[in-house]
């Protein structure tokens, strides 16, 4: 993987639009918000707003992960859907593809995280100082040297999935920071978020929005 940001030019995908909330499915290697630095502007918000100019950040997904976003399209929506994250009332559902097959089907992966500042943005396990992170893990399909699993984090720290993922022995195919050897050698990071629930900012009701992995 190249270290130059040339992120894809493909046309947006909308998922689904009101005249509150906005979902897409973000392509791998574009950033969900601006970079440090002129070369690192373009971005998955810069492209929302150039044809919604009203759309405002909820969350974020790493550059190299591609799948399900939501955008406000009023403040209301944005105060209604950071509540909802922040308390933890949406449930996110990613597909990864992983190095080598768990030995279990179904697990959780439970272990405190915080940057690793000398090698940041690259995160670690920290029992002392760590931020609470649970994983919820099911191992889709037993590929032989990899397998496809459904990941559901029960909490949204920086590099949760991946880091959790090493620590089971298991790195997401493709990740540059945290997979080695022929883990690494893949041309994209295999992590999809394909599923997004929330309730609706306007009237509460369940919605539930999904974009297919395109690994």
């Amino acid at each position: 993987m190249s270290d130059v940001y040339a992120p894809p030019q493909d046309p947006l995908v909308i998922l689904h639009e009101d005249a509150e909330v906005l979902l897409v499915d973000k392509p791998a290697g574009l950033l969900s918000v601006p970079g440090k630095g002129a070369e690192l502007a373009d971005c998955l918000l810069t492209r929302v707003q150039a044809a919604f100019p009203d759309a405002l950040l909820v969350h974020r997904l790493d550059r190299d992960t591609s799948g399900v976003m939501i955008f406000a399209l009023t403040p209301h929506a944005q105060r209604h859907l950071g509540l909802q994250f922040e308390k933890r009332m949406t449930r996110k559902s990613y597909v990864a593809r992983v190095w080598g097959v768990p030995s279990e089907k179904t697990g959780t992966v439970d272990l405190p995280l915080i940057v690793d500042w000398p090698n940041r943005p690259r995160q670690k396990v920290d029992h002392e100082a760590g931020k609470p992170a649970q994983t919820e893990w099911r191992v889709l399909k037993d590929e032989g040297d990899t397998a496809r699993m459904r990941l559901h984090p029960k909490t949204g720290r920086s590099h949760q999935l991946r880091v959790h993922m090493l620590a089971l022995g298991h790195p997401i195919l493709g990740d540059p920071f945290y997979a080695t050897g022929p883990a690494r050698d893949f041309p994209r990071l295999m992590l999809h978020s394909e599923e997004l629930r929330f309730k609706h900012p306007q009237g509460g009701r369940s919605m539930k929005i999904r974009a297919a992995a395109p690994f």
